[in-house]
């Protein structure tokens, strides 16, 4: 037990302030390699033990689907399926991919990620950066074909590329759709980043609402169709909140995940506050609870959502939850705070159970 605790504290004591030295983009790189070198050497099993936390209580039935536990990895950290089955090791319950578009691109120029670290959250400017929805159906095929109980449960959170004008988006999610099915349990559909230009015009009513019915058309004609989920911006109005809860309502689309990155940067001290691009970490935690409250409370829950968005710790969790999310997903959090962060939360909702 002691060995353990020494590791566990060797993350935000030794390796996280190594690791900050250097650009954020290559140290996301070189951790990826670190981690699959680990597993390499036969250390998966050091990871579970150390991290992976189970019991019946934490057990989530959404959707149609079972949740080993509520805590997930949110979109944007294994872009192209490449380490999932290594970081669900570190005790997340499931991992969601992407954004994944139907053609390879490279994304924005760089430096295009930014730490801040007074505030303990990121700016990102990615721009959908990944290698093509095949490459990743490719990866997962393997975790597909498993049985239930020993593969990692997978979201698809699908994009349009960056060169697709917003009247034919509509075709780039039915690619990454159809491609992705038969590899994932769930979809999200990613309207909400601000690092595509005019994406974030999609979440106005109308074509929403036709990209979605559209999407659950497709879904339904399927011998056995699977949840579609809607990613939504913290920066929408009160009124476009109650377009989306209208919205799902409309197209019966399986839930929200509520909320991705923010353009506000109220409140930010850091250097780095001026730079264009997404903002997540702390300094979004009010904002995506609120959201998450008032679409819970406004729809009498009539739908689930998964929250994220400034979880830093198990208090931010169980609020997040406490505010009407059925599920959580980390990002930032799990930048900052590193794997234990996840084992806190799952160990916290078993002492509420």
């Amino acid at each position: 037990m002691g060995s353990f605790l020494f590791l566990q504290s060797m993350y935000k004591t030794i390796l996280r302030p190594l690791l900050f030295l250097f650009d954020p983009e290559a140290v996301h790189y070189f951790t990826f390699k670190l981690i699959r070198r680990a597993h390499n050497l036969g250390l998966g099993g050091v990871f579970r033990n150390m991290y992976q936390v189970k019991n019946n209580s934490l057990e989530r039935e959404l959707f149609g689907l079972k949740f080993p536990n509520p805590v997930g990895l949110a979109a944007g950290f294994d872009k192209d399926a490449k380490l999932y089955k290594e970081l669900s090791n570190m005790g997340f319950g499931f991992v969601e991919i992407g954004t994944v578009t139907p053609k390879p691109q490279p994304g924005n120029e760089t430096p295009r990620l930014f730490r801040l670290k007074e505030d303990s959250a990121i700016i990102n400017r990615m721009g959908f950066n990944n290698g093509g929805v095949e490459a990743a159906v490719e990866r997962l095929k393997v975790n597909a074909s498993l049985k239930q109980g020993k593969r990692v449960l997978i979201g698809g959170n699908i994009g349009k590329n960056k060169n697709t004008p917003n009247e034919e988006a509509v075709n780039d999610y039915l690619i990454c759709f159809d491609s992705l099915f038969d590899v994932v349990d769930y979809f999200v559909v990613n309207v909400s980043s601000p690092n595509t230009p005019n994406l974030r015009a999609l979440q106005e009513k109308k074509p929403l609402t036709d990209l979605l019915q559209t999407l659950q058309d497709k879904n339904n004609l399927k011998e056995k169709r699977k949840p579609i989920l809607l990613k939504i911006a913290p920066d929408l109005t009160d009124e476009q909140l109650l377009d989306i809860i209208e919205i799902v309502a409309i197209t019966k689309i399986d839930g929200v995940i509520a909320t991705n990155t923010t353009i506000s940067r109220e409140g930010i001290s850091s250097e780095h506050k001026n730079e264009m691009g997404g903002l997540s970490g702390k300094p979004l935690t009010k904002r995506s609870t609120e959201v998450i409250r008032f679409l819970s409370e406004k729809s009498n829950k009539a739908f689930p959502i998964i929250g994220v968005g400034g979880i830093h710790t198990a208090e931010d969790a169980l609020e997040k939850l406490d505010a009407g999310a059925d599920l959580i997903q980390l990002y930032t959090g799990f930048i900052y705070e590193g794997p234990q962060l996840i084992k806190d939360i799952n160990k916290a909702l078993m002492k509420r159970s």
